[in-house]
């Protein structure tokens, strides 16, 4: 097994992708942010200056996963067909959970973009109750599942 994006001389360099089948690609990753039983109650009621917290970490995770291939930087710049960013309530955690997916028709996948968005809401959760927990966590920004690639579709196991 080698690296896609090391060359013979260990340089970095960009995948040509210019010979692969243009095929739908999709992805899912997920993240959390990890928060105090008060702060959590806070996000609950919508008692936080900044506003909702939901919405916010949703529209930045879009916006995210737009502007993905300026972020990372060997990532190609792909027309995404649909982002869809759901942040949602999780007593048990207690924090924001966030699931992330992406699709476009291409030839290279939209892990990154599915993952940049993950972790872009999560970091707007973050910013937006950092004034209630000082202690907060974000966990688990991890890959789901992807369909479409050369390789094949995959899904985690127990994801």
């Amino acid at each position: 097994m080698k690296l896609s994006h090391v060359d013979q001389g260990g340089r970095a360099r960009m995948v040509d992708v210019g010979g692969k089948e243009i095929t739908v690609r999709t992805a899912v990753a997920e993240g959390a942010v990890r928060m105090s039983r008060q702060a959590y109650r806070l996000v609950a009621e919508h008692a936080l200056e900044k506003g909702d917290v939901r919405a916010v970490s949703e529209l930045a995770g879009t916006m995210a996963a737009k502007r993905t291939a300026e972020l990372i930087p060997l990532c190609h710049p792909i027309g995404l067909e649909h982002v869809d960013v759901e942040a949602t309530l999780d007593e048990t955690l207690p924090g924001v959970r966030i699931r992330a997916a992406a699709r476009a028709v291409g030839r290279t996948g939209v892990e990154m973009e599915a993952l940049t968005a993950a972790s872009v809401a999560c970091l707007a959760v973050y910013d937006m109750v950092k004034s209630a927990d000082r202690g907060l966590e974000i966990v688990t920004v991890r890959l789901l599942e992807k369909t479409g690639g050369t390789q094949g579709d995959w899904k985690r196991a127990g994801g």
